[in-house]
């Protein structure tokens, strides 16, 4: 069998000389997606002088198209033209020349095959693709077919994309790598994503308005769509209508799984199917008509899940903050996981919190199990240290991208899951979830005994060089290997008997790949064995030395080489053996490595909940939300670094209460508790422990967030604008069942435009969609509502002056707020004093027109004030403030000091 699976990461052994057909296969491929400005296309101008490489080079350039061309020459994979510039300034290397072309000289630039990889890395990362061309035949299969200039035939093997990605040096190993497609059939969306490298896939047909919502749950390292979709969906590639086929896509899913009808599968709609379809057909051109790895299609429905929009998950900083990092997100805070399978589980969870509180309890209940079992939760999380990434190494497997390291990750994870079987299985009283699991972890002894007998301990991570099948695993490969080293010892031997017998004792047997073995010795030796009688046949001489041939030599090299040769294409032959076993149980696999990461993801969240005193949520029927003590994990975490405490605060939202108007001070912790609130909803619905003394919820249906203050200047949107887009998405889709954040709506207008929109959104929200709600604002005139909205709650974040400093308790209280507090804030910001001073009396005059208008803001056009021919009153003076503020106290000697004393004492007692 050929060893089409012996080859590690990008650049498969069976290129050279086991896919020359591929070229006719390859004629049959639909279009590639249309250039993009940033990939151009290297320019074929026409040159009668071309020679038959830079021929090859563009027809391989053209069925490229929008993708960098890496072009195999030798041990290097070059670029050239506008690849090659485009490359140079995205790698950071050097840009050269070759030859011309139509009398200009040809860009180029280069990377070794055997650093590929960290150059594919970056250029993925840069937003390229790339199509790698091999060369599909050896030099001397060239030569034999076409003669001594005969061309070494090249063809595309395979296109490097961000979706479709196996290896492990390009990706990160502790989130999914996936690749959506989006197909519109009669008006309905359909959606399919797919990790490649494990193979999951998932099928659900969404509604229009919420497709974005959708991808931000996914968040896709690539998008791909129908030509009608193009213009809806940002950094998407256009891929050819024929694909996203209904029918044709239903005829690909059933011979890709071999079965006759997809029934067994779901219940799919022709949307889904397109969508599926379109996946599909792209990841074959993506590998060049190879097999992809997809487990059967899993059929999602909204309605599983709690639905949050994109502006909701950035805002909340779920999974990356708003800078775009891991490291200060709600998941790299909870995030306690030992494996990398783990850690994308866990993503998953909190991308997608459920929305059924049976299987949210039945996770609560293996968290629960190992946060009240400390030690057998620690053991279980030191076991899973030591465990590889099963489903990935899977993934190369099933790709035909694997290695032999890969199989030994395999049999090393498959022991470690039946060593935990067993020590798990002691335990009588195991949870509903791991008592479902137990049974994935066993089942592999047959295969985990074949790999530990046919594997060396540490297999290499190529397989061309062989040196991973195990000895005593197969004697006939034994008897090579020892044939080979035999020889090897014969031509040491023979070595040293021509030093002796030449009395040339800097005479040496070495080796190359164009010359084999042969005998070398310094030039001035080289006359002694150029006679005839010598026994050795001159082969090259070079400036410091002479090589020659042997008889001998020949034979023994011979034998090597042969021994040689045949111990790899054994070794190969048992690595494709392996492959095909492991093959035939994937899908127990595939279950085994889920188990793993379920049960990782339990004990991690344990151990997170016993680091900060978490407390189980438990669910209800109604409208409640009813959290004692609430910390946000994110704020709390930080603080916990400088040893500052966290003050946790209460939130008790029912149908009878269900809006709460918060007010006070900026830098007083509104945002913080309206944030706090919804990452602990996101955390309960994930099945996760929470930061709070207690927590009682109804299960929410959506969650709303509209806090803080951004633009979309790429979209023509101003701040103000995408606060309206964000608030007006929340009125129109919120529900009775939903749970909503806003945070200062209307401060991005004119006082009275931003105080009408902030009353009309509250009276919204308390009258037509009737969810719960937080709502801080800094208008307290809409604690005037409290009079008229039922189900209107005020409270105020407390704070204090204390000496003319503004202290911030962050407690939370019933009731308004007194006042804003916003020039005490100022102040601690450093706004200079005579702003201060000018923004006080300002502040005077604005509060007496509040006063004449019994309450409501003052026309600000009314206040002479703001008036155009503003007149300034007579602020009040304090002559002793002031003659204190011209004091340079450094500046005085005491005798000036006690004077200045007296003065000033002088000036209190007369009163002015």
């Amino acid at each position: 069998m050929p060893c089409n699976n012996g080859s590690r990461g990008l650049f498969p052994a069976r290129t050279l000389g086991y896919r020359s057909h591929m070229s006719t296969q390859t004629q049959q491929k639909p279009p590639a997606p249309k250039p993009k400005p940033k990939k151009a296309a290297a320019k074929n101008t026409a040159d009668p002088k071309q020679t038959p490489m830079m021929k090859q080079y563009f027809a391989l350039k053209e069925k490229a198209q929008d993708c960098l061309l890496f072009y195999r020459m030798g041990d290097f994979f070059e670029l050239f033209f506008e690849d090659a510039k485009l490359a140079s300034a995205a790698l950071d290397i050097a840009l050269t020349s070759r030859g011309k072309n139509a009398g200009e000289s040809v860009p180029m630039c280069g990377v070794p095959v055997h650093a590929a990889e960290s150059y594919l890395a970056k250029l993925i990362r840069a937003g390229f693709k790339v199509a790698i061309a091999e060369q599909t035949e050896t030099p001397a299969e060239a030569k034999e077919r076409g003669g001594y200039k005969a061309l070494v035939a090249r063809d595309i093997i395979r296109f490097v994309t961000a979706g479709t990605l196996t290896e492990d040096t390009l990706l990160d190993a502790r989130s999914d790598n996936m690749l959506v497609a989006v197909a519109e059939v009669q008006g309905q969306i359909g959606l399919a994503a797919a990790d490649i490298s494990t193979g999951a896939f998932e099928l659900q047909m969404i509604p229009e308005n919420a497709l974005h919502a959708e991808i931000s749950r996914i968040a896709p390292s690539e998008i791909i769509c129908s030509p009608d979709l193009a213009g809806k969906l940002d950094k998407s590639t256009e891929w050819p209508r024929e694909d996203f086929d209904s029918q044709r896509a239903e005829k690909r899913l059933k011979t890709l799984y071999g079965v006759s009808t997809l029934d067994g599968f779901g219940d799919f709609s022709r949307c889904e199917l397109a969508a599926a379809g379109g996946l599909v057909r792209y990841v074959e051109h993506a590998a060049q008509d190879d097999t992809p790895f997809l487990q059967p299609p899993v059929q999602r429905h909204p309605g599983e899940y709690l639905l949050i929009d994109s502006a909701t998950r950035a805002s909340l900083e779920i999974e990356r903050t708003l800078a775009g990092e891991r490291k200060g997100s709600l998941l790299e805070t909870i995030d306690r996981t030992v494996t990398p399978g783990g850690a994308r589980l866990l993503a998953r969870d909190l991308a997608a919190p459920l929305f059924d509180e049976s299987p949210i309890n039945t996770r609560l209940g293996l968290v629960q199990w190992f946060h009240d079992g400390p030690a057998i939760r620690e053991a279980v999380r030191s076991a899973l240290k030591s465990l590889p990434d099963i489903s990935r190494a899977l993934g190369r497997l099933s790709s035909g991208r694997g290695s032999p390291r890969d199989l030994g990750q395999i049999r090393d994870g498959l022991a470690g899951a039946r060593i935990m079987r067993e020590q798990l299985a002691r335990d009588l009283a195991l949870p509903e979830m791991l008592d479902a699991l137990l049974p994935s972890l066993d089942g592999h002894g047959e295969m985990v005994d074949l790999l530990e007998r046919a594997l060396v301990e540490t297999p290499p991570t190529e397989s061309s060089s062989g040196g991973y099948i195990a000895q005593g695993f197969d004697p006939a490969l034994d008897d090579l290997r020892n044939a080979g080293s035999d020889g090897r010892q014969a031509i040491a031997a023979l070595e040293s008997r021509y030093r002796e017998a030449t009395g040339i004792n800097t005479l040496k047997i070495k080796h190359n790949a164009v010359l084999g073995y042969f005998v070398e010795v310094p030039a001035r030796h080289g006359d002694a064995l150029m006679t005839e009688n010598s026994g050795f046949t001159h082969r090259q001489t070079l400036a410091g030395a002479v090589r020659f041939n042997s008889t001998e030599l020949h034979e023994e090299a011979l034998r090597v080489t042969q021994a040689g040769a045949h111990a790899l294409a054994a070794e190969a032959e048992h690595f494709a053996q392996l492959i095909d076993r492991v093959l035939e149980r994937k899908d127990a696999i595939r279950a085994s490595a889920e188990a793993l990461a379920r049960i990782d993801v339990g004990a991690a969240l344990a151990e997170r909940a016993a680091e900060g005193q978490w407390c189980r949520p438990s669910f209800c029927d109604g409208n409640l939300l009813e959290i004692t003590g609430g910390r946000h994990p994110v704020v709390e975490q930080a603080l916990s670094l400088t040893g500052d405490p966290f003050v946790a605060n209460d939130c008790a939202l029912s149908h009878a209460e269900r809006l709460w108007l918060v007010s006070g001070p900026n830098m007083g912790g509104k945002s913080t508790f309206l944030r706090q609130n919804a990452l602990i909803v996101i955390l309960a619905q994930a099945g996760s422990f929470v930061p709070a003394a207690s927590a009682r919820l109804s299960l929410v249906d959506r969650l709303f967030s509209r806090v803080g203050a951004s633009d979309n200047l790429a979209q023509g949107r101003s701040t103000f604008m995408v606060e309206m887009v964000e608030t007006a998405t929340i009125l129109s889709q919120a529900t009775e069942k939903s749970f909503v954040i806003l945070d200062e709506v209307g401060r991005g207008t004119s006082t009275y435009d931003g105080l009408a929109l902030a009353w009309a959104v509250v009276e919204a929200v308390h009258e037509t969609n009737q969810c719960r709600c937080l709502f801080a604002t800094h208008y307290h005139e809409l604690t005037r509502l409290a009079d008229r909205l039922d189900a209107l709650s005020l409270h105020h974040v407390r704070a204090r002056e204390w000496k003319g400093d503004l202290v911030l308790l962050h407690e939370l209280a019933k009731g308004p707020a007194d006042r804003s507090y916003g020039l005490a804030v100022a102040k601690l910001a450093g706004i200079p004093k005579p702003v201060l001073k000018r923004a006080k009396s300002v502040l005077d005059k604005l509060e007496a027109g509040k006063a004449e208008t019994g309450g409501l803001a003052a026309g600000l056009g009314d206040l002479p004030l703001f008036a155009a021919s503003l007149e300034d009153g007579e602020e009040p003076s304090d002559a002793l403030r002031e003659q204190l503020e011209q004091l340079d106290i450094d500046a005085l000697s005491p005798r000036d000091a006690l004077e200045q004393l007296y003065a000033l004492k002088a000036l209190l007692e007369s009163g002015e």
